[in-house]
């Protein structure tokens, strides 16, 4: 096998691993909540609390690995990531689960900013299509297995084996990383933007909490509007750092491309309409369906199949298929599937979710490598870093946000009433399918194919220490 190969290889594993991450945990949440005595506002810390992590540090990361280089950050991420990982394992409380879980988001980001960019540095042309839809298609494989994989560990050996299972994975890649990966970095990255990092996590982080938050504080509260005016003013502050720093963490100038635009919001609106809503499904089925973590999983497994087959399709067949109308087309496709699903009852057959869990499937497949795609093939490779960190961090930005604000759309009390959170769900899919839509629209607005680079061929392997 080449080293290339074995890059592609190495670099799957990481991500899924880490985007498992997401999606394995919330079938475990009520065990958890039973385990650790923990209601549902502090539940979700444990989901939105691992993106918003991985999300406020994804773009300090991929800068550092553009500095320092990302064999090096790769290889520091997988070994932080099984030591958080462990943490969690071992957490004696939920406050404990929830700062193991910050832990495993940082570590995560240092370990997705990086990955992406060794891809990009080793692929090019169609080669980098089919590896990026083979990525793709861990990332959906991964999301929507997830659930799968954490009903059998929380039935077979309790919840906290989801994250033994991340020691054990982690850790042999390890070796394989340090034999196989070459090292590499951006001639041109200069020093760590350390007020941008602080003015973007703490106003990300007031953000999500006002919106989990408020639904039950009151949105008229004093902390909730404290919040987001804080968040506000930070974020807004953010922006103003970066347009002054001479070393920014964010180039704004990378969003005068509109196709580098576009992928940063599709991205953004993707994660929250598309992977935000799974969380309160799961939950309704578990709850409400009565069904066991492995039931759920099995349910949601469909998704899965398709959105893997699809995503290795697209990757090989990328140039039958423009990215410009195989990322609307994708959204098309997951706003559809989400109205599919409307209606659901606790006493429903398993088969109502199919034709929409297998349309957001293919959507997902669709979309999901072609909006990376989009974000790395507009910038020269020396800038992947920034790059796929700005593609990532809008990822779990829109997942922490989704999460945060349907749940806003879950009246108090709803878990406990069939009635109330079936309607609540309606509202959420609803609210879901039409943000979808935006993201088509916005996709074939701001995708062009003009703006593409083109790369020459990567330089012989070189594994420096």
């Amino acid at each position: 096998m080449t080293d290339r190969r074995w890059t592609l290889l190495v670099v799957c594993l990481a991500t899924g691993v880490l985007l498992l991450n997401v999606a394995a945990p919330n079938v475990a949440l009520p065990d958890v909540g039973r385990d650790l005595d923990a209601e549902l506002g502090v539940l979700q810390w444990v989901i939105s609390g691992y993106s918003l992590a991985l999300a406020a540090s994804l773009l300090t990361a991929g800068t550092l690995a553009d500095l320092l280089g990302r064999r090096r950050m790769f290889l520091g991420g997988l070994g932080g990531f099984a030591a958080a990982s462990a943490l969690c394992a071992a957490a004696p409380s939920v406050l404990a689960l929830v700062a193991g879980r910050a832990a495993q988001g940082l570590a995560g980001a240092v370990l997705l900013s990086s990955s992406l960019a060794l891809l990009a540095q080793d692929f090019t042309g169609p080669a980098r299509a089919r590896a990026i839809g083979l990525w793709g298609a861990t990332v959906a494989a991964a999301f929507a297995i997830g659930p799968l994989e954490g009903g059998l560990l929380t039935e077979a050996f309790g919840w906290r084996a989801i994250f033994v299972l991340d020691v054990a994975v982690a850790l042999p890649c390890i070796p394989v990383a340090v034999r196989h990966l070459r090292e590499s970095r951006d001639p041109d990255a200069g020093r760590v933007d350390w007020l941008g990092t602080a003015t973007l996590s703490v106003g990300l982080f007031l953000g999500v909490f006002a919106l989990t938050r408020g639904g039950v504080l009151g949105w008229g509260s004093g902390l909730i509007v404290a919040c987001l005016a804080g968040a506000a003013v930070l974020l807004a502050a953010f922006v103003v750092v970066e347009q002054r720093e001479r070393e920014p963490m964010l180039d704004l100038g990378l969003f005068a491309t509109p196709t580098f635009t576009g992928a940063s919001v599709v991205v953004l609106i993707m994660a929250a309409s598309t992977f935000g809503p799974f969380l309160y499904l799961t939950l309704f089925l578990l709850d409400v369906g009565g069904a066991s973590p492995t039931a759920v999983g099995l349910q949601l497994l469909p998704l899965s199949s398709a959105a893997f087959v699809v995503s290795v399709l697209g990757g090989r067949f990328a140039g039958l298929l423009p990215v410009r109308v195989a990322l609307p087309a994708g959204q098309l496709l997951c706003a559809a599937g989400l109205l599919a699903m409307r209606g659901l009852e606790a006493s429903s057959p398993w088969t109502f979710l199919l034709p929409g869990l297998l349309a957001m499937g293919v959507g997902i497949g669709l979309a999901n490598p072609a909006v990376t795609y989009a974000a790395l093939g507009v910038v020269p490779a020396a800038r992947s870093g920034m790059a796929s960190g700005v593609n990532n961090t809008f990822r779990q930005v829109g997942l922490a946000l989704g999460i945060a604000a349907l749940g806003a759309l879950l009246p108090s009390g709803a878990v406990a009433s069939a009635a109330a959170f079936a309607a609540a769900l309606d509202d959420i899919l609803l609210v879901s399918a039409v943000g979808a839509g935006v993201g088509a629209v916005l996709a074939l607005w701001l995708v062009r194919q003009r703006d593409f680079v083109a790369e020459p061929a990567p330089q012989a392997p070189s594994r420096g220490r």
